[in-house]
């Protein structure tokens, strides 16, 4: 079991609670947030994005879901129930950039093969999720940064758990270059076979400190217990585990 601990927010003097790991904390009773580490001030801009769901409309969307789509058992929505509802806002860093890749490789699909060489240029808003070992589906989740507000505790709902960041903004950003390198490596094979050099140069413009508020629901299934991730600022179904046909 994780012990939690506090420090004194900076700001009001209330207690900030966090568990070990976590880098910053932000206080419940001003939504001021703290380096947890030195007790300064966060010195980075902090959004949220606004959850727009309760649990009835939760439901609904969950029931939507289980009626729509393929591979899914005809009875899956009249025999299923829900479980769970548990409305986390995690925490994710937005890193916006411009990755521009210089590449080199071999075209092997004509004969004889030829050597190519290009720049791939791309600008992004890479979403790191500011938690360790996290198998959210982050590549699924099209952050709709146009709704970010300045990080308001009183727009947190009750009932909703807030996870602090266990990584840091220098940590984030060099998992986005890791993470922009290997995608376009992917890119790349629509061109080449066989990359020979490859060289990425990632321009940092912005690293935003994003809450966003997930629902992970649980629900039954004939017995068996699944998970539907669900983007509670957009209503779109980021993930969910779906019975077998022939079960």
């Amino acid at each position: 079991m994780v012990i939690a601990q506090s420090i004194s927010c900076s700001h009001c003097g209330g207690p900030v609670d966090f568990e070990p790991g976590e880098l910053y904390a932000t206080c419940k009773y001003c939504g001021f947030t703290t380096v947890i580490e030195t007790g300064e001030p966060f010195s980075f801009e902090h959004s949220v994005l606004q959850n727009k769901y309760d649990e009835t409309g939760i439901s609904n969307i969950v029931k939507s879901w289980m009626t729509s789509g393929f591979l899914k058992p005809g009875d899956m929505a009249r025999k299923s129930k829900i479980l769970e509802q548990n409305l986390v806002y995690l925490p994710f860093w937005v890193i916006s950039a411009k990755a521009k890749t210089a590449y080199k490789g071999i075209f092997e699909r004509i004969s004889p093969p030829i050597v190519k060489e290009g720049m791939l240029e791309k600008e992004y808003n890479w979403l790191v999720i500011a938690r360790e070992a996290s198998s959210f589906p982050t590549r699924e989740f099209d952050v709709p940064l146009e709704g970010k507000i300045p990080y308001d505790f009183r727009r947190i709902e009750r009932l909703a758990r807030i996870l602090n960041s266990e990584i840091g903004r220098d940590e984030a950003i060099e998992l986005a270059r890791q993470q922009v390198e290997a995608h376009h490596r992917f890119l790349l094979q629509k061109d080449v076979d066989r990359l020979i050099e490859m060289t990425l140069e990632l321009d940092v413009k912005q690293a935003v400190y994003l809450h966003a508020p997930i629902w992970f629901i649980k629900y039954e299934y004939k017995g068996r217990p699944y998970q539907i991730i669900i983007d509670g600022s957009e209503g779109t179904v980021l993930k969910g585990d779906i019975p077998s046909l022939k079960f």
